[in-house]
């Protein structure tokens, strides 16, 4: 089912007048310029909003950079629920998130590492007054916590502890023994697993998940008797993504905890949270295994005790995230991927109904349900980052306020949502970023930016890196090309094992039309991406030679050589069979194979710890690039996993962007 209806072509800027405007920064007396790199390290994003019981309050996180210590931070803040004030509620300096309220109000509880203590831990910061205290003392420290519904008891999520690695002048060898042994982030793998454990704040924490399993997803029932979650707990948990939703007691006085498994979908069953009777579970299921990650996540409710499962969101055809049920228990909420936007969205349980509740637009990164149909959203536009917002009775009221100081003076991209056909007639969506000033009738450079995934989609919330490059004079081109998540299970999937063929004729089709609206100059084009987006640059550059610029970020580019190396050995299978019993599979589609095509300058760029697209991939482009005589540079940033957080590093690389595309473009 599909909600809302798109112009064929539209400026998001006029769409929505009062939430754009709400967006918009009090205008200061100081000079207008356009988004610098400045800018972009001063911005901060509001997420993981959540009401205070008496609903007067929102309490959030505010994610940005520190330039001081060259690192990225969090910090808690609390907002008044009617917009009229927000304060920060901890320091600066260790990084404070995922804040909680007690049941009673009295108690603001928040995840940090502060003091003596270098792991995290959840600390207690009284309403009443007075400093925060830290409430536990875990040695491996803390990964996550939830208040049980009395009050009483705090729910923790524990990694077990890690055993005697030595020290740096005697370390000891690591010892693989599992068929997934590497995870971006993390390197290397042992059988340390994530479980849940129960905390009265007084006696050691009692544990109430084991084995050799991840548990995830912790939901306790409204009277905390029990405990809902998400664990693959099949005999070959890595080669598979077969988790399913289980219930287990957690009345500490039970010797043992037999769990009980409520669903047996053989897809990933994920994210469970009751009703407000207890009777039922809301979840996200996956109910086409086949399809692995291009299947579309649908919302589905089972009994608590037991029995069929309903999928209430069958009929629409959106990736489908973080259900909760509203306070009548006859409505379920969740986000979705939708069009380029990422909404709010109620199903009625009864009827299975769907609705959009909000997020026309906009980007929705986070909800948390009040009383009376009110919710608190973290939510973002092609304006500005993430704030926090409330709505109530259809009305949105912003209550932070994080960038109205950095975005007071900067202007900003217009950006455009457009349709158009691809060569076999598909219709595809993307986004134009026009640079400040533009002038109608004259052609720009302009960079044709894939997004990452490939399941995932270019939306209109605040994009960083196609503002900075407008800013810059460029017309920036960010399409959803097929394999995208947010337009249907079967334009999704058509990029099955498929790779480079449909999506390369989608972003082409998106240069096309930019040159046949007189925007995009045809003789100065550039191309780049990170991740899918810099796997999809190579098939670009190896397909066509109309591109005077590329740069490849964190790519992939001889497939074969990913396996083992890489964190996706059941993914590749799943999509491409085994490397040595489907070779033909693997190189039908591996952008390497035609690198002899190459003629365009190409920067290579990533993360020296990237495990999710080892670095392995950007030196071998590298290489071949530089023995063909190609212009080419590789740049590789020391500690950096597939996601470049260090401060100076994300300057470093949008001024490598600047400077290359430049050079060719300009």
């Amino acid at each position: 089912m599909r909600i809302g209806k798109r112009a064929r072509l539209l400026a998001l800027n006029a769409v929505l007048p009062a939430l754009m405007t709400a967006f918009m920064p009090v205008a200061q007396a100081s000079e207008q310029h356009n988004l610098s790199v400045d800018d972009i390290l001063a911005l901060k994003y509001a997420v993981d909003p959540r009401i205070s019981p008496d609903g007067k309050w929102v309490a959030y996180t505010v994610q940005k950079n520190d330039l001081e210590k060259d690192a990225s931070t969090s910090q808690v803040w609390m907002a008044a629920a009617d917009g009229s004030a927000e304060l920060p509620m901890t320091g600066v300096d260790y990084g404070a998130s995922h804040a909680r309220w007690s049941p009673d109000g009295k108690y603001l509880a928040f995840l940090a590492a502060k003091g003596d203590d270098a792991e995290s831990q959840v600390w207690l910061l009284d309403r009443r007054g007075g400093e925060a205290q830290q409430y536990t003392h875990v040695k491996q420290g803390v990964d996550s916590f939830e208040w049980s519904p009395d009050g009483a008891n705090m729910l923790l999520t524990i990694t077990d502890a890690k055993p005697d690695e030595g020290d740096d002048e005697s370390p000891r060898p690591w010892v693989i023994d599992r068929l997934q042994f590497k995870e971006d982030g993390v390197g290397y793998l042992d059988r340390r697993r994530q479980h849940f454990y129960l905390f009265d704040g007084k006696a050691e924490p009692v544990q109430l998940t084991s084995g050799d399993y991840d548990d995830a997803s912790p939901a306790l029932s409204p009277d905390g008797k029990w405990l809902a979650f998400a664990s693959n707990r099949t005999a070959e948990p890595d080669g598979n993504t077969n988790s399913d939703i289980w219930v287990v007691a957690t009345d500490a006085a039970l010797a043992e905890r037999p769990l009980r498994q409520l669903t047996t979908n053989p897809g990933a069953d994920l994210s469970p949270a009751w009703s407000p009777d207890g009777k039922s579970i809301t979840y996200v299921t996956v109910t086409d295994v086949a399809k692995i990650w291009y299947a579309t996540h649908h919302v589905a409710v089972i009994p608590a005790n037991g029995g069929e499962p309903q999928v209430l969101t069958g009929a629409y055809d959106r990736m489908a995230f973080a259900p909760f049920f509203g306070a009548d228990g006859k409505t379920v909420y969740f986000r979705a991927e939708d069009d380029g936007q990422q909404p709010l969205v109620a199903v009625d349980v009864g009827s299975g109904k769907i609705k959009r509740v909000a997020g026309d637009q906009a980007v929705i990164d986070g909800a948390d349900a009040g009383a009376k149909g009110t919710f608190a959203l973290s939510l973002s536009t092609a304006a500005s980052p993430h704030e926090i917002f409330m709505l109530k009775g259809g009305k949105l009221v912003r209550l932070s306020h994080q960038n109205d100081q950095t975005l007071a003076q900067v202007d900003l991209a217009a950006v455009r949502e457009v349709r158009f056909k691809s060569s076999d007639g598909t219709e595809v969506e993307a986004f134009i970023y026009l640079p400040p000033g533009y002038e109608a009738g004259k052609r720009y450079p302009t960079i044709l930016r894939p997004h990452g995934g490939p399941v995932s989609q270019h939306s209109s919330g605040f994009y960083e890196e196609g503002q900075a490059l407008a800013a810059r004079g460029y017309v920036v081109i960010a399409p959803n090309p097929r394999g995208s998540s947010g337009y249907g299970e079967a334009f999704c999937a058509e990029l099955f094992a498929n790779w480079g063929m449909k999506d390369f004729e989608d972003v082409s089709a998106a240069v096309d039309f930019a040159i046949s609206e007189g925007i995009a100059d045809p003789d100065r084009l550039g191309v780049g991406g990170w991740s899918y987006g810099g796997i999809l640059t190579n098939y670009v550059i190896t397909k066509s030679t109309r591109f005077k610029a590329a740069i490849s970020g964190a790519s992939e580019v001889l497939y074969r050589a990913n396996y083992g190396h890489d964190i996706y050995q059941a993914l590749w299978e799943a999509e491409l069979g085994l490397p040595w019993e489907t070779p033909e599979a693997w190189e039908r589609i591996t952008p390497f194979n035609d690198v002899g095509k190459v003629t365009t300058p190409t920067l290579v760029i990533g993360g020296k710890e990237d495990w999710n697209v080892p670095i392995l991939n950007s030196e071998q482009l590298y290489q071949a690039l530089k023995r063909r005589g190609i212009d080419t540079q590789l740049v590789v940033y020391p500690g950096e996993t597939h996601s470049i957080e260090r401060p100076s590093f994300v300057r470093d690389r949008l001024e490598r962007y600047f400077d290359w595309y430049g050079k060719y473009l300009k």
